[in-house]
């Protein structure tokens, strides 16, 4: 069972990868793909910038035949990619795009020749190449893009951006593995790509000592002493010696990998071409993402006037294609208000059919117990409205009437003098004073005829508030709000809502 970490160790594995993550994050990423059919060798091309461009581009970009250059522009924001290769083939050549993300330029240059890894590989006789190259970024070098012209500085300024920056005080030796090599040539006007490895050996030592070092032993059967083999070299083949001299011995300020190479000792750099080759000619540069001005073109010169007239060419165009769209958009809105308009009127002439034969009249409740009991057809529990009285049957039979939805094509019956008749029958006539119903025989409720007693409501007639109509007779407010049932003395019945009484009609049962 392995041993538990300790704080320190959980603490600098933690604080080792926030700074890796800053770092990654600092560095400028980039997308290699292709648009258009490109054929089998381009796509292999395409393959071995993206090992070229390692560890700090997509590996494995999957790229459909329905995908647009907008889809790769958003989705390289939240991943912080900052450069496009973008590689498309015509019937005449083979051009690559240089995209800087997300406001440009792109500069847009043409393959005149280029030759693949294993092209590269197979001409050699000795290659070095292992995937430990490969995890960390190459070290680029350019070569000539000192001269005049503001081209070559965007170049120059491109491609510095395209990979991570050095710090030459705190850099490690041992990372660097690999460079990339671009080297502009003025008259021709040509860019050579070219991608090497890198290998550093000790100088100053006979090539059977170096042998040694390395654990390859030579042949020394017809040695007379081992002297031979350290002075004098013999029996080694020429291909292992290699021609070094000044333009690649340097001395090293740190210890380098690799068997004799000490820091302060001097050590020959030598390189081995690893590919892709590639051999490119700058065409045209663009603002924007491909759809910008364009600020330098190889082929056609303009003068200043020229390009102000195009300028101004393309800044009317804007307007009158702003304007046009201004328009359409205005006209469709005003074709939508007609149309909302017109539908308005069609709803508004719409007449109301009425109540058709087959249907049921629908009556029209504010009591929730009253909605509940006719549309489930039992009374409700006594938790469910607590908010409201239940009616009992007794008390319901007594109380005024619901006032029932008139058809459209009955009209309200009325006097001719706006009050309700009188009625005389079994059940009794209503009083003078319209305060409630009495029998045959019977004391109106609400008064008391016994001398000396107040009136219901225990206040004078001149304390109740009583207002006169038309000068005659008067009324009480306190009395005319509610109605005692009939039959019960001193039981007040429900008072139904948007029910009036005195001149308007009272409309019975059923």
């Amino acid at each position: 069972m392995g041993k538990s970490k300790t704080k320190n160790q959980k603490k600098s594995r933690a604080t080792a990868n926030h700074v890796a993550e800053e770092i990654f994050s600092a560095v400028p990423h980039s997308f290699v793909f292709h648009r258009g059919l490109i054929g089998k060798n381009v796509g292999r091309l395409i393959v071995d910038v993206r090992r070229v461009m390692e560890p700090f581009t997509a590996e494995s970009l999957k790229v459909r035949k329905k995908n647009v250059l907008k889809d790769f522009v958003a989705v390289a924001g939240p991943l912080g990619v900052t450069h496009f290769m973008i590689f498309s083939r015509t019937p005449s050549s083979v051009n690559m795009r240089l995209a800087r993300l997300p406001k440009g330029p792109t500069l847009h240059f043409k393959v005149l020749k280029y030759s693949l890894v294993k092209d590269v590989v197979s001409s050699l006789k000795k290659h070095r190449m292992h995937e430990q190259q490969f995890t960390h970024h190459p070290l680029l070098i350019l070569n000539n893009f000192g001269s005049d012209g503001m081209h070559v500085k965007l170049m120059s300024t491109m491609f510095q951006n395209m990979f991570p920056s050095i710090n030459v005080h705190k850099i490690s030796l041992n990372n660097i593995k690999r460079c990339v090599l671009l080297s502009y040539n003025p008259e021709t006007e040509e860019i050579e790509f070219r991608h090497y490895s890198m290998k550093v050996v000790p100088v100053g030592m006979s090539r059977g000592v170096k042998k040694l070092m390395q654990e390859r032993f030579p042949n020394m059967s017809k040695f007379e002493d081992i002297s031979e083999l350290m002075i004098k070299g013999a029996n080694l083949s020429e291909s292992e010696a290699e021609q070094d001299g000044d333009h690649n011995i340097t001395e090293l300020p740190q210890v380098y990998s690799g068997r004799g190479n000490m820091a302060s000792q001097q050590s020959a750099v030598r390189l081995t071409e690893i590919g892709p080759r590639m051999t490119l000619q700058l065409m045209k540069i663009q603002e924007g993402m491909g759809n910008g001005n364009i600020l330098y073109h190889t082929m056609i010169s303009k003068t200043e006037e020229e390009i102000q007239e195009i300028l101004n060419r393309k800044q009317e165009q804007n307007i009158a294609d702003k304007q046009e769209k201004r328009d359409a958009n205005k006209k469709k809105s005003l074709e939508g208000i007609k149309r909302k308009q017109a539908e308005a009127e069609e709803d508004s002439e719409v007449e109301d059919p009425g109540m058709q034969d087959n249907e049921v009249a629908v009556v029209e409740s504010d009591d929730e117990v009253e909605y509940y009991r006719q549309a489930v057809g039992r009374e409700p529990d006594e938790d469910m409205f607590p908010a409201t009285k239940r009616r009992h049957g007794s008390e319901r039979t007594h109380g005024p009437a619901k006032k029932r939805k008139m058809s459209p094509g009955k009209p309200f019956r009325k006097d001719q003098d706006g009050k309700s008749p009188k009625r005389n029958g079994p059940g009794g006539q209503r009083d003078k004073m319209g305060k409630g119903w009495k029998k045959d025989g019977e004391k109106a409720f609400g008064r008391d005829t016994k001398p000396g007693r107040k009136p219901f409501g225990g206040k004078k007639p001149g304390e109740r508030g009583e207002k006169k109509f038309g000068g005659k007779k008067t009324f009480d407010k306190n009395k005319d709000k509610s109605f005692k049932s009939k039959g019960s003395k001193g039981k007040p019945a429900f008072k139904k809502k948007g029910v009036r009484h005195g001149s308007k009609q009272r409309k019975g049962k059923g």
